[in-house]
């Protein structure tokens, strides 16, 4: 009797033990499979992930050639359309019959195409200036934005102010150059769409960054906004900025206030050592 009652309890034992082994058998499958599946959907994500980072950056590379190809058509139409008919007429009144006619008539000849001249040399230094205005070049990027700022202001309608706080040491001009035109982007975007009061520019230097601070009270749009826009086929305007970021090797951001009552983007730009 007690030989029968200890194999039962050996036979339970035994079973109890081989069930378990194969209940943990089964979790240890389970678990793995859990863990094989979310890394494959992590991997899958990733790649997503990695996909839409390629064609965003295909789009702002796309976005940066029509840009440029458009400054180029542009000028071509400025110096075709404007600067070749100044020119053509001057070389009317310079032709070789000049010297066949009334001194009275020559001079004004002269004259006429002296002036015409003069007003294709101030056509050529006006596109000359949309390229690289020249208060950039000479003086600055602070003093580019206050001469932008003092025009807007002269318009009346909104409030524009800058303070540069760390302009000891200005940015290579390329970068002067990138930096004006997204702050001047920006700026006519606020102007355009914001319905804005004021518009206050801020700059300062921490470590081996500039930080550039657009502050204005009117419509503004978030970050998740603005990378969505650039997603978008239009907002080419929003795609040069990112584009020129890229460029930059910066960052941007777009923010709102724990009041809720102004917008603000940042800029910030590494500072590298002049080229010589």
């Amino acid at each position: 009797m007690y030989f029968l009652q200890a194999s039962g309890n050996s036979y339970g034992l035994s079973n109890v033990l081989i069930f378990g082994t194969i209940g943990m058998f089964v979790m240890a499958i389970t678990l793995v499979s859990v863990v094989v599946f979310h890394q494959r959907r992590v991997i899958k994500f990733n790649k997503q992930l990695q996909k839409m980072e390629e064609e965003k950056q295909q789009m702002l590379l796309k976005a940066s050639i029509n840009f440029q190809e458009e400054e180029r058509q542009r000028i071509a139409a400025d110096l075709h359309d404007d600067a070749g008919p100044l020119l053509a007429t001057a070389r009317l009144y310079l032709n070789e019959n000049l010297i066949h006619q009334e001194p009275a008539i020559q001079l004004q000849s002269i004259f006429s195409a002296k002036q015409i001249i003069d007003d294709s040399i101030q056509l050529i230094r006006n596109i000359s200036h949309s390229l690289m205005p020249p208060t950039l070049k000479n003086f600055g990027l602070e003093s580019a934005m206050k001469d932008l700022f003092e025009k807007i202001n002269g318009s009346g309608v909104i409030n524009a102010s800058t303070r540069f706080h760390d302009n000891r040491e200005r940015l290579r001009e390329d970068q002067e150059l990138l930096v004006f035109r997204i702050l001047q982007e920006l700026v006519t975007n606020i102007i355009k769409h914001s319905c804005a009061g004021f518009i206050h520019l801020t700059q300062n230097v921490q470590g081996n960054f500039s930080y550039f601070r657009i502050h204005h009270d009117g419509k503004g749009i978030l970050q998740e906004e603005f990378e969505k826009l650039n997603y978008d086929s239009g907002g080419l305007g929003l795609k040069n900025i990112e584009s020129r970021i890229k460029v930059l090797k910066g960052n941007i951001s777009f923010d709102i206030d724990s009041t809720q009552t102004y917008y603000k983007v940042t800029i910030e730009v590494p500072r590298e050592p002049a080229r010589n």
